[in-house]
């Protein structure tokens, strides 16, 4: 005996996403994006901020370096291609052989480091009251400690002191409160 077939169906069986599908499946790509971005801009920062770390923490052993090989004083200033002074060390820096002592980078004065503008978003400050450092043949910087001050757009909670002693020792500190904050204004 065969079985009694079941009734066919007027309603045929539609496969794909309905309108409802579409809107919540995009509310939670729009969720994920809004976590993910700030975390991705702020890993940036972070890389970029390191990068601009080592950039002067490899230029300021570079010139203790030569100073100390070459027996001559080698300064280090604020500015891509000429010292400028001041506290911003942002617009690039660079290290030379000061030949005649007057710590400006002058004609025939060979350049040991130079480093480019830092990215938008990353700062570096310098104590104010010391313009350049000049480390002398015996591996020594004239003058006080000097403390840059290193922050990013992150905020003033992550700034970084890089703080530099007459001998040439260099170690690294949480930046005073009012200090990160005066470097991260604006950024």
């Amino acid at each position: 005996m065969s079985r009694p077939r079941p009734p066919l169906s007027s309603h045929r069986r539609v496969h794909g996403f309905t309108l409802l599908d579409l809107l919540i499946a995009l509310t939670i790509l729009g969720i994920l994006f809004g976590i993910a971005i700030p975390g991705l801009k702020n890993a940036v920062a972070r890389v970029q901020a390191g990068s601009a770390r080592s950039a002067i923490t490899a230029t300021l052993f570079d010139a203790q370096r030569h100073a100390t090989v070459l027996g001559r004083e080698i300064v280090i200033c604020p500015g891509e291609s000429q010292c400028v002074g001041g506290a911003d060390w942002s617009h690039g820096w660079l290290a030379f052989i000061d030949h005649n002592g007057d710590r400006m980078h002058g004609p025939g004065e060979q350049i040991v480091r130079q480093e480019p503008k830092l990215p938008a978003g990353v700062r570096l400050r310098g104590s104010v009251g010391r313009p350049r450092i000049v480390y002398q043949p015996n591996g020594g910087n004239a003058g006080a400690n000097i403390t840059f001050t290193l922050c990013d757009r992150r905020g003033a909670r992550d700034a970084l002191a890089l703080i530099l002693s007459n001998g040439g020792r260099l170690r690294s500190a949480r930046a005073t409160a009012a200090a990160g904050a005066s470097c991260a204004a604006g950024l």
